[in-house]
């Protein structure tokens, strides 16, 4: 018997992607292909790609020049997600050793369009299907611990710096049902945490049911303990949702929440469609519903018009709010945007952009750490996720979505476990396995 053909993906970018990789190796792998850790001397090799940034895709460049040396003479290189959705031939034009270019919707056709590439065909599938959810895809998930299932696919928002409507079309809502059977066979498989996925999951609408309704749904589905989801809007937190929130025990206490700018003139400019205070009053909203709610975020400086006056009006923001961490850029023009037709006297220098970068990087350490230092002592629930990086210590998530690393042995990996925290490097905690956890009440 001839071996089976061998498949590695390596994925770049947001968790939307993890879940796209997961769906291409379930595909594949039932196809006849066994996946591999690494891509030396694979058969197919698959870099899933992201296309937010233009640092983004200048790696995916680079990496796909240092897989030559990896690759067979009948080897097979093969570009999909976001970046292969916005270049399409052009990369096949830019890398002659790159076969294939597959957007994420083509991923049904995967098996066929790798076996013709094997064959010598070189193709670019890059067409929208806007029906498309793989429904009858079953993914092969990276761990046991929790699953990402996508809900939603797509954006209608058009932000003037985003290209996300570009590579990943209108947007679209699976059925309820569908997403409910999706997580009852995630339980059965021995998981019990979920997160929900969407370029904007809170305006989740298949055409009965809206994200209220999902939450509930999912949040009491037998043997789910924790449900998360990410990236909502601002605009999309209606009372019901909120509610659901509130109201659905599984429903962790963390929302990243993506701010952008703390300027209205800058968040106009972005046609971001909520102004500062409106953003402020989404918080309170929020807050006042689950008092013990962590905030994290996303903030990009530098955009085209911004003054220093916007970006103070950033980070007096960041000191308001409070948020746990946040996920910080320099703008980057993307081909196609509205953004890279703004004057370019209204560009922001490089330099200024990143000064004003490290100053908001500042803030939020600093929040986060007199935030983190306070926290010593305190008890929690924690999911132990995998291995940490350093010494012989597993990491572990509260519900709030702080990251505590505790000893332990992998056998503990997909467990639950209270621990009290015992350490702060002011970013991470360290924390110790609690023998009596009624000693002291839980923190989350």
């Amino acid at each position: 018997m001839l071996p089976r053909p061998t498949v590695f993906i390596e994925t770049y970018g947001c968790q939307m992607n993890v879940s796209d990789t997961e769906l291409m190796l379930g595909k594949l792998t039932s196809a006849g292909y066994d996946a591999v850790d690494v891509p030396d001397g694979a058969d197919v090799i698959l870099l899933n790609t992201c296309a937010i940034r233009d640092h983004a895709e200048q790696r995916v460049i680079g990496r796909l020049g240092e897989l030559k040396r990896h690759m067979k003479p009948d080897s097979v290189i093969g570009v999909t997600g976001c970046m292969a959705q916005r270049l399409g031939p052009r990369l096949l034009e830019q890398a002659k050793h790159v076969s294939l270019v597959i957007g994420p919707d083509g991923y049904r056709e995967l098996p066929s369009l790798v076996d013709g590439a094997r064959r010598g065909v070189r193709v670019a599938a890059t067409r929208f299907d806007l029906e498309e959810h793989y429904e009858d895809f079953t993914p092969r998930r990276f761990d046991n611990v929790k699953a990402w299932i996508p809900v939603q696919r797509g954006c209608d928002y058009k932000c003037t710096y985003c290209i996300v409507p570009t590579t990943r079309g209108s947007e679209r809502s699976r059925k309820l049902a569908d997403v409910v059977r999706e997580t009852q066979q995630v339980v059965a498989d021995g998981m019990t945490e979920v997160v929900l996925l969407g370029q904007t999951v809170n305006s989740y609408f298949d055409g009965t049911h809206d994200i209220a309704d999902l939450l509930r749904a999912v949040g009491t589905v037998p043997g789910i303990r924790r449900l998360r989801y990410t990236s909502p809007h601002p605009n999309d937190f209606s009372d019901r949702v909120i509610a659901a929130m509130a109201e659905t025990p599984t429903v962790c206490e963390h929302v990243h929440l993506p701010m952008q700018s703390g300027s209205t003139r800058t968040l106009k400019r972005m046609l971001r469609r909520y102004t500062r205070d409106g953003f402020m009053e989404c918080v309170a909203r929020l807050r006042a519903a689950i008092p013990k709610l962590v905030l994290t975020t996303d903030i990009i400086v530098g955009f085209p018009g911004e003054t220093e006056d916007d970006f103070a009006e950033t980070l007096s923001a960041c000191r308001e709010i409070g948020f746990m961490d946040a996920f910080t850029f320099k703008f980057s023009a993307r081909e196609g945007t509205p953004a890279t037709r703004m004057p370019e006297s209204e560009m922001v220098p490089d330099d200024v952009a990143g000064e004003r970068l490290q100053r908001l990087v500042d803030t939020v350490r600093a929040m986060s750490r007199d935030v983190n230092f306070g926290l010593l002592g305190s008890r929690h629930e924690i999911l132990i996720e995998k291995p940490a990086k350093r010494g012989e210590l597993l990491q572990g998530r509260t519900r709030d979505y702080r990251t505590i690393l505790v000893p332990g042995d992998k056998s503990l990996i997909g467990s639950y476990m209270h621990v009290e925290i015992t350490g702060t490097t002011g970013h991470t905690f360290t924390g110790a396995p609690v023998a009596n956890r009624m000693a002291l009440p839980l923190a989350g």
